[in-house]
């Protein structure tokens, strides 16, 4: 199966027009300071991209960024605009057609940006430990629609954990099934290299995501995909597919659910591009200047990480007084495209 992804998105596809579903490139309503970033680009490194919407948390400036299954490159020239001229950033690919497109571009980005901070490494995101990139590396690793695509989550999430800083996260778009793929379709290779077939089941994910290290998964926003071809839609019948992405904090010991120590922050507002409101996930929206109940881990998350200096926080952990109500375990996702407003995840607390 890596060989045929290799040849699908080596050599079958030669621009995001030949994809079959939406799973792999929706961009949504992309911010300002995002386009003007795009609009730096070389033309062939934008055409041969098949991301799932770019992924760039908040707060870049002077970080290291890892980009597991950075492709032709797109997202990585855009991060090393965001992160700036003291930031570095580090893509990884498995197809040479990609990596290719991406390294060919090097000298054109750094004349365009005003200093080179980009390299590209051709490897599997199963073995970043044969690319000699040491434990505790990196600020933030990115992915793109990509770890479906892995024969070896486990590994990915796994090297995922040993590069990151202390404080660190993964943040990464993917897609995920409200089931488990049967095995007659995990061998197709044409779902498979349509982000489908090899999409997990979204409670698997979870609870692998806690075996790697990544204890409290966050999902940050989350749509329905459609899928538009016929033939492909017969296949996997009524299986319901998700395009989601998730922020897993590499923060030890957090605890497994909502804990209550009767804890709260307030955001200063001091976040470029962030300014009136501060999206932790997709049930965190914190308002600036407004006290905001959190549990334990949430506090952590924002105590313990680079977030911590646009903050106040109030309350320890010396008194628990229980669990957050409506910590469920009911499918996350929302069912149809419309997002919640900011106004409905303002209130504070868990869920």
């Amino acid at each position: 199966m890596k060989k045929s992804v290799q040849e699908y998105y080596g050599k079958t596809l030669q621009s995001s027009q030949d994809l079959m579903t939406d799973a792999c490139c929706t961009d949504g309503d992309l911010p300002h300071h995002i386009k003007q970033a795009l609009s730096h680009i070389n033309d062939e490194v934008l055409a041969r991209y098949y991301g799932c919407g770019l992924v760039a948390p908040q707060q870049l400036e002077g970080m290291r960024i890892l980009d597991l299954g950075s492709g032709s490159g797109r997202d990585c020239y855009t991060l090393a605009q965001l992160v700036g001229s003291k930031g570095y950033v580090v893509g990884v690919d498995m197809t040479k057609e990609q990596h290719a497109i991406a390294t060919r571009h090097l000298d054109f980005h750094a004349e365009k940006f005003g200093y080179a901070n980009v390299e590209f490494r051709l490897g599997h995101i199963e073995e970043l430990d044969k690319l000699g990139l040491p434990d505790h590396t990196f600020d933030i690793i990115i992915s793109n629609c990509v770890i479906n695509l892995s024969t070896n989550k486990e590994a990915v999430l796994r090297e995922a954990h040993r590069l990151l800083k202390p404080g660190g996260e993964l943040y990464f778009s993917d897609v995920y099934a409200d089931r488990r793929i049967p095995q007659h379709l995990l061998s197709d290779p044409i779902l498979y290299g349509e982000c489908l077939s090899g999409a997990l089941y979204w409670n698997d994910f979870h609870n692998l995501a806690k075996r790697c290290g990544f204890a409290d998964p966050r999902l940050v926003e989350d749509r329905p995909l459609a899928i538009n071809n016929q033939s492909i839609q017969t296949r996997v019948g009524s299986i319901g597919f998700y395009s989601a992405t998730y922020r897993l904090f590499r923060i030890n010991d957090l605890e497994p659910a909502c804990e209550d120590y009767g804890q709260a922050v307030c955001y200063k507002g001091t976040i470029e591009h962030s300014e009136a409101l501060f999206a932790l996930d997709k049930h965190h929206i914190i308002e600036k200047d407004r006290i905001f109940p959190v549990c334990g881990n949430t506090y952590r998350m924002l105590n313990e990480t680079r977030f911590a200096e646009h903050f106040e926080f109030f309350g320890n952990e010396e008194t628990h007084y229980g669990i957050f109500s409506g910590c469920g375990t009911d499918l996350p996702y929302s069912q149809t495209s419309n997002t919640q407003s900011a106004s409905d995840n303002t209130g504070g607390g868990c869920c």
